[in-house]
């Protein structure tokens, strides 16, 4: 099995180590072609308006001046000698991905552009303390649990269509005996915020980043699993659409175009 493993922490993270780790329990075929930089919050953003660079570290190891989906996309169409992966793997992100935030991230974005080009997909994340300086994740568990979860996933298989989302909770290895398949959360608060600063010039500007809090979470979402402890597994897709939408609004804009009145 040939793995392609990306990220969005850039080619340097630790958590990038681990997932080397973690491909290389189920294959001695890796590929490893990572963000030069972090990427943190890319989403699905694509390079179109600069060149991008590529710097070979090592066979088999590309560093990507762009972000993770420019790296799965130049992975497949130029950088892989030899044929396409079997499977991506990207991550392990430093921190949990889970209820509104899978949206914005570009380790789940990596996994989403496999699956766009036709390649089964998993994105790992591993929930931290964030509490200490800098913040601290547990990187051994995910490479503890992961490559059995891995293997058990690919032996039954997904949707084509579909990305696995697997997040493990801030708990060590041995702590950790539980896998819940679950689907997205919502929080009820937003914890993305602003903070404005003042420059050494006196000059204004802010610094986007996530605050601490939490609220109870409802049984069955990825948040609830990770809070308790458990290695949630959520498949999710890119299909956008609100079907109870769709039949309301076909009743009431759908037909002749409305004038205004």
């Amino acid at each position: 099995m040939r793995i392609l493993i990306t990220n969005d922490d850039g080619v340097g993270a630790e958590g990038l180590q681990a997932l080397e780790r973690i491909a290389a329990a189920l294959s001695d075929d890796v590929w490893v072609v990572a963000p030069e930089r972090e990427q943190s919050g890319a989403s699905r953003a694509t390079t179109f308006t600069d060149p991008v660079r590529v710097r070979r570290l090592a066979p088999r190891k590309y560093a990507v001046s762009g972000t993770p989906t420019d790296c799965v996309i130049l992975a497949m169409n130029d950088l892989l000698e030899g044929g396409r992966p079997d499977l991506v793997l990207s991550g392990v992100n430093r921190g949990e991905n889970l209820g509104e935030d899978i949206s914005m991230s570009g380790t789940v974005a990596g996994a989403i552009e496999g699956m766009v080009l036709g390649v089964p997909s998993i994105a790992l994340s591993q929930a931290g303390d964030y509490s200490t300086e800098p913040p601290a994740a547990r990187f051994e568990t995910a490479v503890t649990h992961a490559p059995g979860i891995i293997q058990r996933l690919l032996e039954v298989g997904w949707p084509r269509d579909v990305v696995i989302n697997l997040n493990f909770p801030d708990r060590p290895p041995e702590q950790v005996t539980e896998v819940e398949v679950t689907r997205q959360g919502f929080r009820d608060i937003h914890n993305v915020h602003a903070e404005r600063r003042t420059d050494l010039r006196g000059l204004h500007y802010y610094w986007m980043g996530f605050s601490a809090r939490s609220t109870p979470q409802i049984e069955g979402t990825d948040l609830r699993a990770i809070e308790e402890g458990r290695i949630s597994v959520t498949p999710v897709h890119i299909d956008l659409t609100h079907m109870p939408s769709v039949h309301t609004l076909k009743g009431v804009v759908g037909g002749a175009v409305p004038k205004i009145s």
